[in-house]
Formats: structure tokens, C-alpha cells, sequence
């Protein structure tokens, strides 16, 4: 693993083993750093999981990444290879570096409220729905001004929460860095997936692995849909959800959004054997039809 970590931080540009051990938070706050990191570390516990990512599918009924995690899940699904997927995140995250440096913009997370009356709020403020996470989750992003202004008219019944990132992630703001990456991908040859491969573009499974290179490069100044990406795994029939770290986020809205299916957060390598216990249990239950067997 140590050699591995070596090479793709070549690959990345930085050092991610110290990134991911002794670097202080303000460092990987820097997207520009936490963009690689975190896919180096989905790329790493897949392998921990699975073996070599060449033969991950066979036990894998669908895949999804929230964000630059469908980077990760390209890497898993052999649209990309491990390099290749480091390569491109490694670039977007330069990219959105940039962007987020040229204006003054954030994201906060509106937490409850009715569904309806929220998109409202945020787009009466002038801000995008630049993730639609479900379970009562939106997060808007767009100028501090704008945030401002949604601040002083706050949907009824809602909670804002401001996030501590960057800019403005997943709008047009990110344009710049969309060019940026859309220049890396021309030089990618990607395959098509080995796996159902699920998309933050509108929750679709995609099954050609050119598609799903310009879904990643679009979604980069485009909302994240992960309630609709929910949407098909309930519809596919998973019965068993595995989240590969930094996990937490992404099982806690399912708790809500996938009620019955089993769920389990891959943290620390004491987490691997229960995960691969589950996946020996649940491999194999989603029919071709895509409905649990």
C-alpha cells in the first residue's frame, strides 16, 4: 500500500500520505488537497475490500459517489483506471481552487423545512440547489450576499447551516474549472462501467463509460442530485449499502431514505471484515432487472 500511495501521490502532485496523517485542517481544507486525499482513500479501502479493482465488480451489484466521489466509483467501476481517476480529481481540484479564489462565495446546508418552500427560498435569493441531498437536506450555494439574503429569510420551519468550504461548489461559478477539467479528460480513455454505475447528473444508471466521463466533467458546475441517485437504489432493490470513508455522511441520510437496507460506514481497517462479511451476504441480490431477487 505504501508503494501505491507513492505513485498516486506522483500522480496527484502532493504528498497524500501526509495529507491524510499529519497535515493540519487548514491544509486540506484546500479543496485542491482534499479532492485527491479523499479519493486516494475510497480507492484505498476499495482495494482493501475487493483486491485489485480489476475484479471488484463480480461482487458489486451498483455503485455511486456523492460529488467527487463518482470519481472514486469510476475508479471502482473501470470507467478509470485508479491513475487515471487521481489524475482528473487532481485537476478539478486545482481547478475549483482557482474558482473558488476569484469570488467571494459558500454553501450552506438547509436542513428540514417543506421541500417546495425551500427551492423557493434559495432561488429567490439568487442561489443555486447545488446539492439536493433528500431526506430533508439542500444545500444552496452562491455569493456571500446571497447567502446573506437567504439568511434574513430563512424558509419556514428550516435550519441553515453554514459549511466550511471553499466557494461555491456545483454551480456556474465552478466554470472555469469545468474547461480545466474538460482539457485533462480529452486525453482519458475511459471504458464502460463493469458495474451498475449510478450518476449525480439525475440518478441514472449509465452504462457507457464516454457518458459517464462527460457527466463527471459537467457535474462539476452542475447540482448534485444524490436524492435521485437514493432514488434508484430503492428502485434497484439493494438490500445492503457500504460507505467507503471518510464515511458517515452518506449512511446517515440512507437511515432516512432507505429504510430496512443494511448499512454499514468503512472508518478504520477494523471496519474491512464486517464489510466483506456483507458483501459475501448481500452480492448478487439485485436481479438484471434490477429488482431484488
Amino acid at each position: 500500500m505504501a508503494e501505491r500511495f507513492g505513485r498516486w501521490s506522483e500522480i496527484a502532485g502532493l504528498d497524500l500520505v501526509r495529507a491524510g496523517t499529519t497535515a493540519d485542517a487548514e491544509e486540506i481544507r484546500d479543496t485542491a488537497v482534499a479532492q485527491p486525499l479523499l479519493v486516494s482513500s475510497g480507492l484505498a479501502a476499495a482495494t482493501a475490500l475487493f483486491g485489485e479493482l480489476d475484479g471488484a465488480p463480480e461482487s458489486i451489484d451498483a455503485v455511486a459517489g456523492h460529488s467527487v466521489g463518482e470519481f472514486t466509483v469510476a475508479g471502482i467501476a473501470g470507467v478509470l483506471t485508479p491513475e487515471d481517476a487521481l489524475a482528473l480529481v487532481a485537476e478539478r481540484g486545482r481547478g475549483m481552487a482557482e474558482a473558488a479564489a476569484a469570488a467571494d462565495t459558500g454553501m450552506t446546508a438547509v436542513l428540514g423545512g417543506d421541500r417546495e418552500e425551500v427551492l423557493a427560498a434559495i432561488d429567490a435569493a439568487g442561489l443555486t440547489p447545488a446539492n439536493d441531498n433528500g431526506s430533508g437536506q439542500i444545500v444552496a450555494a452562491g455569493t456571500t450576499e446571497q447567502l446573506a439574503t437567504l439568511a434574513d429569510n430563512p424558509p419556514h420551519r428550516a435550519r441553515l447551516r453554514p459549511l466550511s468550504v471553499a466557494g461555491a461548489f456545483h454551480t456556474h461559478h465552478m466554470s472555469p474549472a469545468v474547461q480545466r477539467v474538460e482539457e485533462a479528460a480529452a486525453a482519458t480513455t475511459p471504458a464502460d462501467p463493469r458495474t451498475r454505475l449510478l450518476s449525480n447528473l439525475d440518478g441514472a444508471v449509465v452504462s457507457n463509460g464516454q457518458d459517464y466521463l462527460q457527466r463527471l466533467v459537467s457535474q462539476v458546475g452542475s447540482p448534485v442530485r444524490w436524492d435521485a441517485c437514493t432514488q434508484t437504489l430503492a428502485g434497484l432493490g439493494v438490500t445492503a449499502l457500504i460507505e467507503l470513508p471518510p464515511a458517515g455522511t452518506l449512511t446517515g441520510l440512507a437511515k432516512r431514505a432507505l429504510r430496512g437496507v443494511e448499512l454499514l460506514s468503512v472508518n478504520t481497517p477494523d471496519d474491512l471484515e464486517q464489510a466483506k462479511n456483507l458483501v459475501k451476504e448481500h452480492a448478487g441480490t439485485i436481479s438484471p432487472e434490477g429488482h431484488e431477487s
